[in-house]
């Protein structure tokens, strides 16, 4: 919760406008009944500080303060909530792109949906309805201990136990009382997001081999166990609003005999004991407000503990700042020595590769599926470092080259383009942001798309349809290696471009990079005869080596 706090450093001043706001709002909505009791007993013929009609005035002017200062303490609330959840989000995205790609391959796409929409949202409820909120609990009830202290010490210090019982031990109750069911609801959150994500994106396979039951099952389960968590959650909650209801009239009828015995005994008059009563029955509304956070606050504790997890997380390969790294000239070749690499908690993969990948040359690592061709790409990218070994481009060690410098110099292209929704043109400019048309429609050449563009309704501002949904296999792999030559990078690097094209898909792919390899070097990692014909030298890794 510190941490979280932390955030709100830069927006001080907003978050004491809205405190000192809050503390005047109910200040004037509790006086409402404190100066109505006192009109009350003026006209009784009681001593009073206040004349009726005065007191009445003061009333008017409370009622009509009460709602301008509630409206700006929410105000300010909320600015605050919204702009620290833009500074969060700027984090987490920041995060997901140093944790990428390694740290983010093992986890569920749904899970992190889920943090990156909903976990953060929830944090909404800290910042606007949390943190303001226990301070104006706190200084306004220093305010009324203050004034029923100014009438009997004695009532006052009942106050203040009063207050501490619903605004301190109800909260840490119920916050003891719901334990981790919070995070329990809100990684179960992750787990269904997860699990609907994976289901829609299977759905043909679902519906081709008839598990359609099996999944629904599947799914009911993980929404019944969910909703137990819940119902756990909101029961637990439930329980101790009622429990604060029924404390909250306790201590109120505590006050008002306590106040009765004084004024029996003579200790103070009935309108000091009046007033008292009145001043603490009117005065609960804002640890009230605290009391509800500590059953209700578990999920949003749990969404922040999860995007904290995440922002503290460490990249595999740290990136190297511009400033720091060794700087990279031409492109002079490409070399893995002696490299060998594991998996976090697995078996050694690649053992004392040696690969050496000269300019201008087109070099197919092969090998049976499983023994580590894609992971050595990897390494040639700086997805990950060696376990031993050093991989250098152009001399240098990849380590010691500036990550942007690193990426600049290298193109890369998967067996599975991924295109975000949006146009051809979108998906282009991912490669090169400042490309102009002219540009753009060399790339399409290239790849062998202009014809299909020119064919295209809205040519190259065409939707390519949620991932690229709209266009065939072939056509998405000829796009993806349109962004390589848009990019223009001195080396390129492919995994299995054509694993999962057709023979025709496969050809038109194969035939572009033929055409267009002059001034490029290209490692091709595949395990097709077809590549090969496009090929220099082929290496070839099996037992975790390369030969």
């Amino acid at each position: 919760m510190a941490r979280l706090a932390g955030l709100t450093r830069p927006l001080l001043p907003v978050m004491a406008l809205a405190c000192a706001l809050g503390v005047l709002g109910f200040l004037a909505a509790i006086f409402l009944t404190v100066l109505g009791t006192l009109a009350l007993l003026g006209l009784a013929g009681e001593p009073s500080a206040l004349a009726p009609a005065v007191a009445c005035g003061l009333v008017a002017i409370c009622g009509v303060a009460r709602g301008p200062l509630r409206y700006g303490e929410q105000l300010c609330n909320h600015y605050l909530a919204f702009r620290i959840l833009a500074l969060v989000r700027d984090r987490v995205f920041a995060a997901l792109r140093r944790l990428a790609p390694a740290r983010l391959e093992g986890k569920d796409r749904g899970d992190l949906v889920a943090l990156v929409t909903a976990d953060i949202e929830l944090l909404e409820v800290f910042y606007a309805h949390t943190l303001s909120p226990a301070v104006i609990a706190l200084v306004t009830s220093l305010v009324m201990v203050a004034f029923i202290g100014s009438l009997s010490p004695a009532l006052g210090a009942l106050a203040a136990a009063s207050y501490a019982l619903v605004g301190i031990a109800v909260p840490w109750a119920a916050s003891r009382a719901s334990g981790t069911g919070g995070r329990a609801v809100r990684d179960g959150v992750g787990a269904l997001n997860t699990y609907v994500l994976d289901s829609l994106q299977g759905l043909a396979e679902t519906l081709q081999y008839g598990c359609s039951a099996e999944r629904a099952a599947g799914l009911r389960e993980r929404m019944v166990s969910l909703s137990a968590d819940e119902e756990r959650l909101k029961g637990r909650g439930a329980l101790f609003s009622a429990g604060t209801g029924a404390l909250v009239t306790a201590l109120d009828v505590a006050m008002l005999l306590a106040a009765a015995t004084l004024v029996a005994a003579g200790q103070i008059s009935f309108a000091q004991g009046a007033l008292a009563t009145a001043a603490l029955m009117a005065s609960f509304g804002p640890v009230i407000a605290v009391a509800a956070l500590g059953s209700g606050l578990q999920q949003t504790l749990a969404s922040g503990a999860r995007v904290l997890d995440l922002l503290d997380e460490r990249p595999e390969t740290a990136e190297v700042p511009e400033e720091e790294g060794a700087p990279l000239t031409a492109f002079t070749g490409l070399e893995a020595d002696a490299v060998s690499f594991a998996y976090r908690g697995g078996e050694e993969v690649l053992a004392d590769v040696e690969l050496a990948v000269r300019p201008g040359e087109v070099v197919q690592v092969t090998g049976r599926s499983g023994t580590g061709k894609s992971t050595l790409l990897k390494l040639l990218m700086r997805f990950w470092d060696p376990r031993a070994g050093i991989v250098r481009m152009s001399g240098r060690n990849l380590r010691e080259v500036g990550t942007a410098s690193l990426r600049a110099r290298q193109g890369h292209m998967a067996q599975d383009t991924h295109l975000f929704t949006g146009t051809l043109r979108d998906n282009l400019l991912i490669a090169r942001p400042d490309a102009d048309d002219g540009a753009l429609a060399d790339a399409l050449e290239k790849a062998a798309l202009a014809d299909l563009v020119a064919q295209l309704p809205e040519g190259i501002d065409t939707p390519v349809g949620e991932l690229g949904g709209a266009l065939s296999g072939g056509e998405r792999q000829r796009l993806g290696l349109a962004r390589v030559f848009l990019q223009d990078a001195p080396l390129v690097l492919l995994d299995e471009p054509t694993s999962n094209l057709d023979a025709l898909s496969e050809a038109a792919v194969l035939e572009a990079l033929a055409a267009n390899r002059a001034g490029r070097t290209i490692v091709l990692v595949s395990h097709r005869a077809t590549a090969s014909t496009l090929a220099d030298r082929t290496y070839s890794v099996d037992r975790g080596g390369a030969s």
